[in-house]
């Protein structure tokens, strides 16, 4: 492979990761689907190429609809529930996020409920809904009809329909309450927490069992309060919690002694919290880690 075409792989390297990462919720595993692809260029024979673009993208996409298919048969054994990986918003990995749709799409609430689809379905599903591809290019590079891709994608668009998260349309909004959320979760103050729950709020913890953390969700805002000022009061040596945004939208992010221990978010409905995700498997955080300290933040 010449130089030249190194730099086209380049140039298509972002794209490929963002999409890979829509696809698998995982930003270890699109990295890894990501040097696939580009192993797979390397020994392709590039005159025959007509469109690297294309190319690429078919290759890439394929990848990953195999990798969901054994990736269903290892969650069945995963110990507690199944959270994306963290990206911080910040580093541009994760693609244009300008409207409130693109944030949608990879805020951790929707790659949660992407997990339903067929491996099929969720390839249809991001290629039109994310890059805006038509069904004509989507059923060439997944081997299907055109009617097949628009068949796939009202089949995944009824599924997460009537869960798909909405954004608040203020973020000042949401960052006051995940500031009021730390206040009182830090002070332990039970009663403000209650107060700022669902009465139904389900919080739910991804430990994967590297970690403690809660193996089943806690429902109900009484339990889930008390959990979280447990959680809160545990004794972890030069511990913060601050709200950033990660994945399009804020969340809470708790470091301790340079590590990423925690990264959280929130379903907010009006002035209230209805779900909590935590992610604090450490093997989740790795990549997240790595991004934080290859960027050092300002004080």
């Amino acid at each position: 492979m010449d130089a030249g075409e190194l730099v086209e792989f380049e140039r298509h390297r972002p794209r490929l990761f963002a999409l890979a990462y829509r696809m698998l919720g995982s930003a270890s595993e699109a990295e890894d689907a990501v040097q696939e692809t580009y192993l797979r260029w390397a020994g392709s024979a590039h005159a025959e190429i007509r469109s690297p673009e294309a190319w690429l993208t078919t290759i890439l996409v394929n990848l990953c609809r195999s990798w969901l298919d054994s990736a269903r048969a290892r969650r069945e054994t995963y110990v507690g529930p199944w959270l994306p990986e963290p990206v911080a918003t910040g580093a541009a990995e994760l693609g244009p996020l300008e409207s409130v749709e693109q944030r949608e799409l990879v805020s951790l609430a929707f790659l949660t409920l992407l997990e339903r689809l067929t491996p099929a379905e969720r390839a249809v599903f991001v290629l039109r809904e994310a890059f805006g591809y038509a069904h004509r290019e989507i059923a060439d590079m997944l081997d299907l009809t055109e009617a097949n891709s628009q068949q796939l994608y009202r089949r995944a668009t009824q599924r997460v329909r009537d869960d798909r998260p909405r954004f608040d349309p203020a973020p000042a909004h949401a960052y006051e309450l995940y500031e009021k959320f730390l206040a009182a979760a830090g002070s332990g103050d039970v009663a403000s927490l209650e107060a700022m729950f669902t009465a139904d709020i389900v919080s739910v913890a991804d430990g994967g069992g590297k970690i403690n953390a809660a193996r089943r969700p806690v429902v109900g805002a009484a339990k889930v309060a008390r959990y979280l000022v447990s959680l809160f009061a545990t004794d972890i040596p030069g511990l913060s919690v601050g709200v950033e945004d990660v994945n399009g939208a804020p969340a809470w992010v708790a470091r301790a002694q340079g590590a990423t221990v925690m990264v959280a978010d929130a379903d907010i409905v009006g002035d209230r919290l209805a779900a909590l995700r935590l992610i604090v498997n450490p093997d989740k955080l790795a990549y997240f880690m790595r991004a934080d300290q290859a960027a050092p933040r300002t004080a």
